[in-house]
């Protein structure tokens, strides 16, 4: 009866080899299934980040070009300049005598407030002549001076047609700093902050300040 039963162990142990590559074979198939699929994910991962840089820049370049058009000057409707006699005053400089000869031309919105502008003309230059008298010669001659110097004449000449607008930083700065040093003590709130506070803007009329020449001796 042993030499019977034999067999059939041999046969039992035949039949489970076959089962266990079997098996190795599935694992390693499969493994091999995965190992692809995390590689096909990653390319498809590189893929929709480049796409999306592409499209990031495509559309940084668009904007970029929408702004550049929209600086564009509008040819069919140009501005109106309004230019004014040339101003010829004493500076404020203390070692020396010098004085500043300077041509201011005004871009308007159109023509009609250009007319408009005209009939202030005496007090907007009063109002200039009193800026241009109490600058000195240091003060004009960079570039930063000059940009001060037409934020002032602008805000003078706006202001002086009803127009409300905000005045240049470093005005602003002088007032608040000329109005801390008087407040009172007990002054609820500090008079620097009320300085600082800017008035309502509103669309103004009055485009910019150009200078039609700049002389300073």
């Amino acid at each position: 009866m042993s030499a019977a039963a034999a067999p059939t162990v041999d046969a039992d142990a035949g039949a489970a080899v076959p089962v266990k590559k079997g098996k190795k074979k599935l694992i390693i198939i499969a493994a091999a299934v995965l190992l692809l699929l995390m590689v096909a994910g990653a390319g498809t991962t590189v893929f929709l980040k480049k796409r999306a840089a592409h499209a990031a820049e495509a559309g940084t370049e668009t904007s970029a070009q929408a702004d550049a058009q929209h600086a564009k000057p509008d040819l069919k409707h140009p501005p109106t300049f309004l230019p004014l006699d040339p101003f010829v005053v004493n500076l404020s400089d203390k070692d020396a005598d010098r004085y500043a000869q300077i041509g201011i031309t005004f871009e308007v919105e159109d023509a009609k407030f250009a007319e408009q502008m005209k009939a202030f003309m005496p007090a907007i230059r009063n109002g200039i002549l009193m800026i241009l008298s109490h600058k000195a010669s240091p003060e004009l001659l960079g570039r930063a001076g000059k940009e001060l110097l037409a934020a002032e004449i602008l805000h003078e000449a706006s202001r002086t047609m009803g127009i409300e607008v905000e005045e240049p930083e470093p005005v602003l700065e002088k007032k608040a700093e000329a109005e801390a040093d008087k407040a009172a003590a007990d002054d609820p709130e500090p008079v620097a902050k009320k300085a600082a506070k800017k008035a309502p803007s509103e669309p103004n009329p009055i485009r910019h300040v150009h200078f039609s020449n700049f002389i300073v001796q």
